[in-house]
């Protein structure tokens, strides 16, 4: 009689081959909940109007970056040809900023023109760089008629700069913050077309040949008039 017994290099070629999680399973595993329940949750709460597709594409994001969406460190916004764009908070930002191994601090220069604010300086201090990053934003460029930013314009400036500079000292990509998500789904119809469509080539009219006058003299009558 055949043994039924399991191959034994078999089992441990399975035990060495790792079984990948999905997307929405890491994420789950983060909150101790079922994935089915986090994907109600997700589409209830946050995304009711996404697809499934809108969906796992803004759980992968969120996964890479170790953001919570339930507490708004990242969040959908809608997209302007469709889709969504993956939006950080500036509390996102900062923890993005803060759990980086290379980060060594950071500081800000405000610059006030007649009592107004005009822009902010942000430096950011790494710990593999002999010198720091600097960005400087400017309150004209920033500035949004939103509540925010007229009852705190200084600190709405402060955290744009310090956006822009994470940005550029660690090189994150695929995220945005909300203005620049908002500014991307204003639909702007350009003064001419990028590329247009080929029109047909018109030959221009001949010039009409001059017309020859010929005298036509009436036919006579046969006959005389009854």
């Amino acid at each position: 009689m055949e043994s039924l017994a399991a191959d034994p290099k078999s089992t441990m070629n399975k035990e060495l081959i790792p079984t990948k999680q999905s997307a929405l399973a890491v994420m789950a595993s983060k909150f101790s909940v079922e994935p089915p329940k986090l994907l109600e949750t997700l589409k209830a709460t946050l995304m009711p109007k996404a697809s499934n597709e809108e969906l796992l594409a803004f759980v992968v994001t969120a996964n890479q970056y170790d953001l919570n969406p339930f507490t708004k460190e990242i969040y959908a916004f809608p997209g302007r040809s469709g889709g969504i764009n993956p939006v950080v908070s500036v509390d996102g930002w900062i923890k993005l900023m803060n759990r980086h191994p290379q980060f060594d601090g950071i500081s800000f220069a405000t610059n006030d023109k007649d009592e107004k604010p005009f822009s902010v300086t942000a430096t950011i201090y790494l710990k593999d760089r002999s010198r720091p990053v600097e960005i400087t934003e400017y309150f004209s460029e920033c500035y949004r008629p939103t509540e925010p930013w007229k009852v705190n314009p200084r600190r709405m400036l402060r955290h744009k700069a310090l956006i822009q500079c994470a940005r550029v000292a660690f090189g994150f990509s695929g995220i945005s913050d909300e203005d620049e998500a908002t500014i991307a789904t204003i639909s702007v119809t350009p003064p001419r077309p990028i590329f247009t469509k080929p029109q047909p080539v018109i030959e221009p009219p001949a010039e009409p040949k001059p017309q020859v006058e010929v005298e036509v003299k009436a036919e006579e009558k046969v006959g005389g008039e009854a």
